[in-house]
């Protein structure tokens, strides 16, 4: 019989390459993960890896074997989900990624309505940035979680997810002077082409797509500061220390001197889970309670 975990383990090698990336994933030691795929191939009766150099590689076996293992993995979620409503409906802890924007505008209002509806529910909130959600929720380390994507910067799920639509938002061009009226579209940013911008970090998607959405106005932004909570971003604009992109949950409170120009772009947000988890009373009571608390004017994803 094939160990579930080593599966885990082998699905996790195909995604991320190297048995170090999955042992720092996982916080396993190398060798420790060595030795949980070697009593795999065992147990499997065939060759799951070759050497490639320094690493190791997929067998045609071990590909195929991954295959099946998604399959099983996501069965093994929707047992869980089925026994859990059986057992008791939503109770006990949920793990719960959500970007910064999203923790400031909609969570609290989800937090709440958990509350009074599922006492028994301990939902814990850990920022994270969409980048690493996938990795957060394959390993265990989250439940569910926040993400989003943008016209120009499509995320594709990663295997082994699932995603419910939550909301969908506008992206507005953040400059400390009114933009020219005769222009619209991607021309209004090629004006601030000589400006100082303002972007996250760039292993974020909201770095992703201000670069992305620059190069399709024609130039690369020069960029000053790297700031990423979307309020400080603002107050950076209104002392005139340049340009930003920002997405209309991050404008809400824009201060005085911050002029907001739509811009032909969206934001999609979502809530990802493990696949099959997605009738997990947890689960569905989490993603009514973000949709209740979403702002009005966000229109549906």
């Amino acid at each position: 019989m094939l160990d579930v975990r080593r599966l885990r383990l082998l699905r996790e090698l195909a995604l991320r390459g190297t048995i170090a990336a999955v042992a720092e994933a996982l916080s396993f030691t190398p060798s420790a993960v060595s030795q949980q795929l070697g009593t795999l191939e065992r147990e499997a009766g065939v060759a799951l890896l070759e050497r490639s150099g320094r690493g190791v590689r997929l067998t045609p076996a071990g590909e195929n074997l991954v295959r099946h293992a998604e399959a099983v993995l996501e069965r093994l979620e929707r047992a869980a989900a089925e026994l859990a409503e059986a057992r008791h409906g939503p109770a006990g802890p949920l793990r719960i990624g959500a970007f910064p924007t999203a923790s400031r505008t909609i969570v609290p209002g989800a937090l709440a309505r958990l509350a009074a509806r599922h006492p028994a529910l301990e939902p814990r909130v850990s920022e994270t940035d969409p980048a690493g959600v996938a990795h957060a929720l394959r390993a265990g380390d989250l439940d569910v979680a926040l993400i989003h994507d943008y016209d120009l910067v499509p995320a594709p799920l990663e295997p082994g997810l699932a995603a419910e639509p939550l909301c969908e938002e506008a992206m507005f061009l953040a400059s400390h002077a009114p933009a020219p009226a005769d222009l619209e579209g991607l021309a209004l940013l090629a004006h601030w082409r000589d400006a100082p911008w303002i972007m996250s970090a760039p292993d974020t998607l909201c770095r992703q797509v201000t670069e992305q959405v620059c190069r399709a106005a024609g130039f690369v932004p020069r960029v000053r500061h790297q700031v990423d909570e979307f309020a400080t971003v603002l107050a950076f604009v209104a002392a005139g220390q340049g340009c930003a992109v920002v997405p209309e949950l991050g404008a809400t409170s824009a201060p005085s001197g911050v002029f907001l120009t739509p811009l032909p772009v969206r934001r999609r947000t979502r809530v990802a889970f493990r696949s099959g988890a997605g009738p997990h009373p947890a689960v569905t009571a989490l993603t009514r309670a973000l949709r209740e608390s979403v702002p009005g004017r966000l229109g549906d994803a």
